[in-house]
């Protein structure tokens, strides 16, 4: 492949965004926004309802069976996230989260229907399938409609979506689940599904998507309609790569690429296996330190809320001093915090520490897909954050299993902290070889 006609291209869509009037960019990143929101209810509800699907049902579920159900769900957003990237980088951005949020929306009302466990796994799966394809399009859509210095922040911005998600589940949680047990939450998780006719209204197609495509006409169509003046030389047919047209998943192999793939889709494994397992047993392994079911749901809260600040802050330190030193900082603060949260018996270090947790796992999650989307030209943009995410799932389905196992076999309360602890030191680690990208400073 001719990078240097990649690097060209990316210039130039550089150039159009520049130009983005800052009421489309405001109109992008709110819909992506909601449409994280959606995705960080329906992860953190699992974690919510748990005690009650222990004991608020005739299911006779072990903590090893826990844990599987989770890991079920994430087996679809992983094969939803490698395949909604590559066909977004194929069909467009549009299409792949429209139909995305449809499908995840759809199967939260099948999960709260479920009489069964086979039916709510079932449920879970496909609904994961969806899941995993609003990520990638998402952030394709945010960096492409963002300024250059805005990319990274505004990815962080949508992403405190699924940080305000998180917030929601535990509030929603702390005052319904003892009276209205877990279906309703479910119920609630399926509302996005009666906004997709608005969205589909206002939502348009990538301009950078269009004219990595060749599709030269409609991006300037869909350029007038925005009210965006693209210059004549952004749109040049002659400077879009024939196979980055076509093979958008070989482009991440290229010798230019190859070391950075790998680098990302073990630092992605790492941050979501951590991510995920302290996500979904959290407020497990806090009620196995002696607090009550209401304070370890508050802990979630204080998890979910602290990331959401922390990563725009993040965003707005990546944008002017790379993502590189501020990623791997974050994972090495996670690693930190966690060691030390078995060992503080005072309330007040511990939502410290959980809020530092916070930001350097799910915060720090934002920061990385923001990193990985920004990394890759628009040609194969939507596909390397898709597949560093599918990729990534493995972690996130070892997560909850791995706390299951812990849980099931009673490790020593230390040990479950340590272990998630790990992930996040060798995530910061891999990071430290990823070569310098053109389009960010490192």
């Amino acid at each position: 492949m001719d990078t240097s006609s990649f690097n060209t291209a990316e210039a130039r869509a550089s150039m159009a965004r520049s130009r983005i009037p800052s009421r489309v960019t405001l109109r992008i990143v709110a819909i992506c926004l909601l449409m994280i929101f959606a995705e960080g209810y329906d992860v953190a509800i699992y974690g919510a309802v748990l005690p009650m699907l222990t004991h608020g049902t005739d299911w006779s579920l072990s903590p090893l069976q826990l844990g599987a159900i989770a890991s079920c769900s994430l087996a679809g957003m992983m094969i939803g996230a490698m395949g909604a990237g590559t066909m977004s980088d194929i069909v467009g951005r549009r299409s792949m989260l429209l139909g995305s949020a449809s499908l995840f929306s759809l199967m939260m009302a099948a999960a709260a229907l479920a009489p069964t466990p086979t039916w709510f796994v079932i449920a879970r799966v496909i609904g994961g399938l969806g899941l995993g394809g609003v990520v990638p399009t998402a952030a394709a859509l945010t960096v492409e409609y963002s300024p250059e210095n805005r990319r990274s922040f505004n990815y962080a911005l949508i992403y405190t979506g699924y940080s305000i998600g998180g917030i929601a589940v535990a509030l929603l949680a702390i005052a319904w689940l003892p009276s209205h047990g877990w279906r309703g939450m479910f119920w609630l998780g399926a509302m996005p599904l009666a906004l997709m006719p608005l969205v589909a209204r206002y939502l348009p197609e990538s301009i950078d998507f269009l004219v990595a495509k060749g599709r030269i006409d409609e991006a300037r169509s869909v350029a007038r309609r925005l009210g965006i003046h693209l210059p004549s030389n952004a749109c040049d047919a002659r400077d879009v790569p024939r196979d980055g047209r076509a093979a958008p998943v070989r482009a991440l192999f290229d010798a230019s690429s190859i070391r950075a793939t790998v680098a990302f889709w073990i630092a992605m494994f790492m941050g979501l296996l951590l991510l995920y397992g302290l996500s979904t047993w959290l407020p497990q392994l806090m009620r196995k330190a002696g607090f009550p079911l209401g304070s370890s749901l508050a802990l979630l809260a204080v998890l979910n809320l602290t990331a959401a600040f922390g990563s725009l802050a993040g965003g707005a330190i990546a944008d002017r001093f790379g993502s590189k030193p501020v990623v791997g900082t974050l994972y090495v603060l996670a690693a930190a915090s966690l060691c030390a949260l078995p060992f503080t018996h005072e309330l007040a270090g511990i939502y410290v520490l959980v809020g530092i947790a916070g930001v350097g796992t799910i915060g720090n999650t934002m920061l990385l897909g923001a990193y990985i989307t920004r990394y890759y030209p628009p040609a194969s943009r939507a596909t390397g954050i898709g597949w560093a995410l599918g990729v990534g799932r493995f972690g996130a389905i070892a997560g909850p299993l791995i706390g299951g196992l812990m849980v099931q076999f009673d490790a020593p309360l230390t040990w479950n902290f340590y272990v998630f602890a790990i992930a996040g030191v060798l995530a910061a680690c891999v990071l430290a070889l990823v070569p310098k990208s053109a389009s960010e400073p490192q």
